[in-house]
């Protein structure tokens, strides 16, 4: 039996019994008065659990009176190591695939909780960092404040007065939103909200939110289903009302990766007799699709729409003359 298992079986006897004896504890663990002491000092000094000798009783017993204010452990919840080693692999993800390490203070005092958890001699957190590698790629820097800001917004259901720099006009405008919900895409963070401006939804990336004001003023709510029909069915991050089908043809190089990707919920595929591989996949607004569909290059053929073909055989015509050397 493991530690941790040992720990668990101790923390659960001493929770269901009045008092448990030394003997009783050594019999059912079946381990020596030395490692009964052991297990017994970490849990008081790892778990904050506290255990006392009671005379009377003659046995092990936790002391009602030290538990005010201690957490005796991970809130209903016991893991094994192989457990905790995913916890923490899982909280290292999350911190450097969440842009700016957002979450990364706030979840130190449970790395060092899963850290005591394990027994380890080592630093197993430290020891992930070393063996796990994240690279990511088009992160944009954001301020803290204005992503904590705008995450008590929507949990509090308020409005937000905030000023959004639009890079595609380049301006900035001042805007009063309700905020809906928060959207992790490719790296960066994006706010889906109702423009009280434009009295309609609208999606902002919160990069690009230069200043925020929470207002006391209750915010709109949207239902989900409503958010889900505006926003959900284009491609990628952009939305639109008129959705159409992209058809498109991938090599049989290029089909074996392409095949297993996920591009958008409502896909569908289907591989060729000639090995190659046609997608279609919705989308309402060709920007960030023509990016995808680009990248494939020469390995990648827009059947249809037309006018997808059209924009993309125009991206490349520009594309080329951007490079045409004169005679």
């Amino acid at each position: 039996m493991s530690q941790t298992d040992r720990i668990v079986r101790i923390r659960k006897l001493l929770g269901e019994r009045r008092a448990v004896s030394r003997a009783a504890l050594q019999e059912l663990l079946e381990v020596s008065p030395a490692t009964l002491k052991r297990d017994l000092a970490f849990l008081r000094d790892n778990m904050n659990t506290p255990i006392v000798w009671d005379r009377e009783l003659e046995g092990y017993r936790i002391d009602p009176a030290q538990t005010t204010g201690a957490q005796v452990e991970l809130p209903g919840m016991w893991f094994s190591d192989k457990e905790i080693h995913a916890l923490l692999t899982m909280q290292h993800l999350l911190a450097n695939l969440d842009p700016g390490g957002l979450l990364a203070p706030h979840v130190e005092p449970l790395i060092e909780r899963l850290n005591k958890l394990l027994g380890a001699a080592d630093n197993p957190a430290e020891e992930i960092r070393r063996r796990v590698l994240i690279v990511g790629i088009g992160k944009r820097a954001m301020k803290l404040t204005h992503f904590e800001n705008i995450g008590a917004a929507l949990l509090r259901r308020k409005r937000l007065r905030i000023r959004y720099y639009a890079r595609g006009r380049d301006e900035e405008r001042e805007r009063e939103i309700s905020p809906q919900r928060l959207v992790p895409y490719r790296e960066n963070w994006y706010l889906d909200a109702w423009c009280h401006l434009r009295g309609a939804l609208r999606n902002f990336a919160v990069d690009s939110v230069r200043s925020v004001e929470l207002l006391g003023r209750e915010a709109k709510d949207v239902a989900n289903k409503t958010l889900d029909s505006v926003l959900g069915p284009g491609y990628g991050i952009f939305a639109g009302s008129e959705v159409a089908t992209a058809r498109l043809r991938f090599s049989p190089e290029r089909a074996r990766w392409v095949a297993n990707e996920h591009w958008h919920p409502d896909q569908c595929g289907a591989f060729q007799p000639d090995g190659s591989y046609i997608l279609e996949v919705p989308y309402a607004d060709h920007r960030e699709l023509m990016m995808d569909v680009l990248k494939h290059g020469r390995h990648c053929e827009v059947l249809g729409p037309e006018g997808l073909r059209e924009v993309v055989a125009a991206e490349l015509r520009m594309l080329f003359a951007s490079y045409a050397v004169e005679p």
